[in-house]
């Protein structure tokens, strides 16, 4: 804005310069007129093309070209991104707030307290296309964007992803490339949870048993001689959920299959959404 008002400034100069100029000059003055208007069109030009746009939290934020999803994992940590991707699921709508899980068919992306208002929360049902604008954050080892913005892509197609079995996968270097992406995992062997006391549970109420119903469940599985911790989010799936009250009905040695998203935290600590009996 301030190169346009400059512009405009020169071009008045111009025209006043041009009203008492004589004779002889004018061709030249008016020539120098015709430039300098050109210059505040491609000033206007260049303005309105990088030209705020306003989210759907009511705030403006400059254009940012969206990305591939390769583009996005190559971006740094505290860039800007700019992705299109699908709504795969929500937690809780807090505070103008609300973090999502996306997914489409390049990749999956987290994003942690995006700006939403609570009218606009409600259509955030799975399948829906949005675009997302905040940072690339790293949280634990959990790849995120962070103070995000987000609008919806009128007239996009919808995109539900399949649960990817990722059971193999476990322990290895390749199961982080998938994270944040629906998974599933078979064959799972319920293992026992100590709490902060020393006693042994097949799952627990918060991370170290000191919570209580409601609040998050953490439970133990094993696969091929190696034990990981696995979370029930509750704000993703609360405690009137079915899978809350599966992992709450769980034993220690039962043999599940789990489906989930797959989160990070301080290494693989998928969020659960469905636990069944494995066959």
């Amino acid at each position: 804005m301030k190169k346009f008002v400059a512009m405009l400034l020169a071009l008045s100069m111009v025209l006043a310069f041009a009203a008492c100029a004589r004779t002889d000059t004018t061709e030249t003055t008016a020539a120098a007129a015709e430039t300098t208007a050109a210059a505040v069109e491609t000033t206007v030009a260049a303005e309105e093309t990088t030209a705020a746009t306003e989210s759907t939290d009511g705030t403006e934020s400059a254009a940012v070209e969206v990305m591939t999803h390769e583009e996005y994992l190559a971006a740094a940590i505290d860039d800007q991104v700019c992705v299109e991707t699908y709504v795969q699921a929500t937690q809780s709508w807090w505070e103008d707030k609300i973090t999502v899980y996306c997914q489409s068919p390049e990749g999956a992306v987290f994003a942690y307290d995006m700006a939403c208002s609570e009218e606009d929360a409600a259509k955030l049902v799975p399948g829906t296309k949005i675009r997302i604008t905040g940072y690339k954050a790293e949280w634990s080892g959990e790849v995120e964007i962070m103070d995000g913005t987000f609008e919806f892509v009128e007239g996009g197609d919808t995109y539900i992803a399949e649960a990817l079995d990722v059971t193999d996968l476990l322990g290895t270097d390749e199961l982080i490339d998938h994270q944040n992406e629906f998974v599933t995992f078979t064959g799972l062997t319920v293992e026992p949870s100590t709490d902060a006391n020393g006693n042994e549970a097949a799952f627990l109420y918060s991370w170290d048993g000191s919570g209580s119903q409601g609040d998050d469940l953490y439970f133990n599985v094993s696969v091929n001689g190696e034990t990981y911790n696995f979370c029930v989010e509750s704000y993703l799936c609360g405690a009137d959920t079915d899978v809350y009250k599966a992992v709450e009905a769980l034993q220690v040695g039962d043999v599940i299959n789990a489906e989930g998203f797959l989160y990070w935290y301080e290494g693989v600590n998928p969020h659960i959404t469905s636990v069944t009996a494995a066959e």
